[in-house]
């Protein structure tokens, strides 16, 4: 048995299911949430409800969990979770479960903007212009090297919350006084892309990419978006995956501006994007199963189709606590 647990799943029903369709009869998918009211607990095979991931003895209950199922692997679906489960990897480990995540060090760039702002641009990969300092960013201003609107967020953020445009001094001074730990970016006008990637958990070799162009965006997610094909940027994402030495699925938010593609920020988990990548075929479920089973996935890069949209509507889950 191959039995996977899939952590705070949420409203992420589509990926509970995409699990369980590849894994049919050779295992259990087990999810949790703190709150019973999550839609994706009633997709997976059996659930559990746990405390927030913030309280006391967390991690200890999801230990409990993956040695009294046999669970063979885990992941997660929400960043604050991410970070635990990559720190706490041997402990995992130990009883026999793998932790589908990057490396700690890994995980923390992702979380940290200026970090990761920092390594894509030491090793030549372009980038958002990204300041910490307002006096850096100021001298910046004064040679020309970036110009107004810019956006200011937090260093450590997800969810597009507290991300601001700022189109003068005075509303830049504002939102840095409103909020501590902020960002300043350089303004992207141009088109936005995802790029959902699989890098092999054993090999290190990214096996997987798909890129969606982003038609609407909602709270940091997508709405709606079309597949789309570059070779160029195959290329670009799977040095810097590489690179960066990324584990499993992650998340890459792309823009391009006046024909040149620039890397953003990096997700180490599946993003809210990825039904449009399994649609088209992009089978991370499998890639992960495979690994599981200590199967080097072979690499599949740019397996899809083009003009493929996906749009995102409502459904509806109904309970019955009787």
């Amino acid at each position: 048995m191959m039995n996977l647990l899939i952590l705070s799943c949420g409203t992420r029903n589509k990926i509970v299911q995409a699990f369980k369709k590849e894994l049919g009869d050779a295992g259990k998918v087990f999810a949790t949430d703190c709150s019973e009211l999550a839609p994706a607990l009633y997709d997976a095979d059996d659930y559990f409800i746990v405390p927030r991931e913030d309280a006391e003895g967390y991690l200890e209950v999801i230990l409990s969990i993956c040695k009294e199922n046999k669970v063979a692997a885990v992941l997660s679906l929400i960043d604050p979770e991410l970070s635990l489960l990559a720190e706490n990897r041997q402990r995992f480990l130990e009883i026999g479960t793998l932790p589908i995540i990057s490396g700690y060090e890994e995980v923390e760039m992702c979380f940290d903007k200026y970090r990761m702002f920092r390594f894509l641009q030491e090793n030549g990969f372009r980038t958002v212009q990204s300041y910490r300092d307002k006096a850096d960013f100021q001298a910046a201003v004064a040679t020309g090297q970036v110009t107004y609107p810019v956006f200011v967020k937090p260093v450590k953020g997800s969810a597009s919350i507290n991300i601001n445009k700022a189109s003068s001094e005075a509303e830049l001074d504002l939102m840095l006084n409103r909020h501590e730990g902020m960002l300043i970016q350089e303004f992207m006008d141009g088109t936005e892309y995802g790029a959902d990637v699989y890098i092999d958990m054993i090999s290190g070799e990214v096996v997987s990419i798909f890129i969606k162009e982003k038609i609407k965006m909602r709270a940091g997610e997508t709405d709606k978006s079309v597949s789309v094909k570059d070779d160029a940027l195959f290329g670009m994402i799977k040095q810097m995956a590489e690179k960066a030495g990324f584990r499993g699925i992650i998340d890459i938010d792309i823009f391009q501006v006046a024909g040149q593609y620039y890397l953003s920020e990096v997700n180490p988990r599946f993003g809210g994007g990825y039904p449009h990548a399994y649609a088209c075929g992009i089978n991370v479920p499998k890639l992960i199963f495979n690994n599981i089973a200590g199967t080097i996935n072979e690499a599949a890069i740019g397996d899809y189709k083009e003009n493929i949209y996906m749009m995102k509507y409502n459904e509806v889950k109904i309970m019955d606590r009787n």
